[in-house]
């Protein structure tokens, strides 16, 4: 379980190593491009249920902490599909993975 630190935040967003390698992706890119934009997930059951909003913006601090020493294969469509919603008025949101039949769809 990695961690996505985010301003002056010790606490972190878990997220899985795998998925938390596609956000990184999309995140990265987007700022490369000098872009700001809203990221939201929820919190589940075992993080007391509701949801968070973050305003990702290239002058605060950001960090990625992946629990695994190894770089999992990257899924060019869920990178693709991550930036889709990033693009979108809601903001980048954890979305799936999509499998390879969703990918030939699209």
């Amino acid at each position: 379980m990695g961690k996505l630190y985010y301003g002056d935040d010790d606490l972190g967003i878990d997220m899985d190593d795998r998925l938390l390698a596609h956000v990184k992706m999309a995140i990265v890119a987007k700022l490369r491009r000098d872009e700001k934009f809203t990221f939201s997930w929820q919190h589940g059951v075992e993080g007391g249920g509701g949801r968070s909003t973050i305003w990702i913006h290239p002058s605060i601090p950001l960090r990625f902490k992946f629990d695994g020493s190894r770089q999992p294969v990257l899924n060019r469509a869920w990178i693709e599909a991550l930036l889709l919603s990033a693009n979108s008025t809601g903001g980048l949101q954890l979305i799936p993975e999509p499998t390879p039949e969703d990918a030939q769809r699209s």
